[in-house]
């Protein structure tokens, strides 16, 4: 390992940095202990610099860097420049990205009062998770609200899924039913086969969408206190959308009537 003007070479894979970032990469849930995400690829980098977040590291394969000193250079304090053997052995993707940023993991936060939410009872497939972080983003519902159960929210997995939209929303992780206390807005909760039409129903803005396990759906308590029960038209004759379709219809619907 040398270094020189900030930035390090490693070719071994027993550096402890590597072992961590491995970790990162490879474990859905290793950012809760190291309090670092690992963001592998340049559309989640962009994404990260477009809202003016600072990561602490910046990595790329050793066989890139010539190539994205230019470009990427100033984008961290730090840089980090591994063998591309080491950097395909890091890496969770097929075809390794060849960059990628250690960001620190924001500080645990709480429930903001009045803000258009989605809540995520137990939704627990990754991709699902990811999608539904998008569409939250694109129809303005800033805060995400995951209770105990639902996928980690910024795991590798829910990271690419999410494309970016992660770093336009206040992420609520392991919530209890006692913390939607603080929210103050009405709960809309989602039902294959109960509740009022969607295009009937009149949506309150801010309000905090519930949606639930894929299998199970909400359960019982949040369906307890939601202010209206909804469900979505399917005149196909489908038994039920995927959580993730579903959920881009409901704040599509919300976004229209509170626009």
């Amino acid at each position: 390992m040398t270094e020189s003007n900030l930035i390090t070479h490693i070719n071994s894979r027993d550096n402890a940095f590597v072992k961590n970032l491995r970790r990162l990469s490879h474990d859905s849930t290793a950012y809760r202990k190291q309090r670092q995400v690992w963001l592998e690829g340049d559309h989640l980098c962009r994404a990260a610099l477009a809202r003016h977040l600072q990561p602490t590291i910046a990595i790329f394969s050793e066989s890139f860097w010539p190539l994205a000193q230019a470009e990427w250079a100033r984008s961290a304090l730090k840089i980090t420049v591994l063998s591309d053997v080491l950097f395909a052995d890091i890496s969770a993707l097929e075809s390794p990205a060849a960059m990628g940023f250690v960001m620190d993991l924001p500080t645990a936060p709480t429930v903001q009062t009045g803000v258009a939410s989605v809540i995520l009872d137990r939704v627990q497939d990754a991709g699902n998770v990811g999608s539904i972080l998008r569409s939250a983003a694109a129809f303005g519902f800033k805060q995400i609200i995951a209770l105990k159960g639902t996928a980690a929210l910024w795991s590798p997995k829910v990271l690419r899924a999410g494309m970016g939209a992660h770093f336009g929303l206040h992420l609520v992780e392991a919530a209890e039913l006692v913390d939607l206390d603080a929210l103050a807005v009405p709960l809309i909760v989602t039902s294959s086969h109960q509740g009022h039409l969607l295009q009937k129903t009149e949506l309150a803005m801010p309000c905090a969408w519930v949606l639930g396990h894929e299998g199970q759906g909400v359960r019982a308590e949040l369906m307890a206190r939601a202010a209206v029960s909804v469900r979505i038209g399917q005149p196909g004759g489908e038994e039920s959308l995927n959580v993730a379709a579903a959920a881009a219809i409901c704040l599509h619907a919300s976004a229209i009537q509170g626009g």
